[in-house]
């Protein structure tokens, strides 16, 4: 059969079956002969704790960090999170949030640990990761579309 490049974005190929056109979809990189030679690698610069940084000021830039992921699975499950449980963490705990979200240079790695997809690494095994882990096994049942809004950070305490 013949074949015709059918997409602007990414490729596809059509294949016409039968009066039917089937598509095969790919991606620069999904071929195995792929140099990778155009894939840009940017290290991130690593990870430093900030003693002196006032708990309110942690607070508010780690509910930000939990917000803006770059992956939207994480965006819903941190944000979520830090709503539920920033404000009541102790600076221990904040600290040792901040490195588990701020550490990993792959915040797959994050998702996974959270969900345990895979295994959590020794040193960022602590009770926020078992807090987290707990978290996202979702025992409400909640619906769990999006992140929160910000009003609540304006209502007075409960």
């Amino acid at each position: 059969g013949s074949l015709r490049l059918c997409s602007l974005s990414g490729w596809a190929l059509c294949r016409p079956v039968s009066g039917h056109v089937s598509v095969q979809r790919g991606y620069r990189g999904d071929s195995p002969t792929d140099s990778g030679k155009d894939v840009l690698e940017i290290p991130l610069p690593p990870w430093q704790e900030r003693p002196d940084e006032p708990l309110e000021t942690k607070r508010a830039r780690l509910l930000y960090e939990s917000r803006k992921r770059g992956m939207l699975e994480n965006c819903i499950l941190l944000s979520l999170f830090a709503k539920e449980n920033l404000s009541r963490m102790s600076e221990r705990q904040l600290n040792l949030y901040d490195r588990l979200i701020n550490e990993p240079s792959n915040d797959w790695d994050i998702y996974y640990w959270a969900t345990e997809a895979k295994p959590t690494p020794a040193v960022f095994e602590n009770d926020v990761m078992a807090m987290l882990r707990e978290f996202a096994k979702n025992k409400n049942r909640e619906q769990r579309l999006r992140q929160p809004d910000l009003e609540y950070l304006f209502e007075s305490p409960r």
